[in-house]
């Protein structure tokens, strides 16, 4: 069974940083695309960052030049670097896993993905 578990949220003052953690050991696939989604109250789940297992990447515009998607494949772990944050960035943040599609892009689509984590709460205040 596919289990991915997120850390590392919580609260900040606007401009601070976080890292989330994906622990992503139960999911085998060989060609994998992972993504990180968040969801604010009232809002629907959008896709923010996205890596292959060749390691290409792709992004929502909203957080380019501030978050930074990255792996450990030895330890199948993900990671959000996400610094500059702002109080839009007020969400819970879910890790997710699916196959790998011709374009990273397609893995910010919630539909294409197929095992999701259970969320973690990041919190900006002004």
């Amino acid at each position: 069974r596919v289990q991915l578990s997120e850390s590392g949220g919580g609260s900040v003052q606007s401009g601070g940083s976080l890292r989330l953690s994906c622990d992503a050991s139960s999911y085998t696939e060989y060609n994998y695309c992972m993504a990180w989604f968040r969801q604010a109250p009232g809002k629907t789940r959008e896709g923010i960052m996205a890596i292959d297992s060749d390691g290409n990447t792709d992004s929502r515009d909203s957080v380019k030049g501030r978050f930074a998607i990255s792996q450990d494949k030895a330890t199948k772990t993900l990671y959000l670097q996400m610094n500059n944050l702002k109080p839009d960035d007020t969400a819970t943040y879910y890790c997710s896993a699916g196959i790998q599609w011709s374009l990273p892009r397609k893995c910010l689509i919630a539909g294409n993905m197929d095992y999701w984590g259970r969320g973690t709460q990041v919190t900006v205040s002004p």
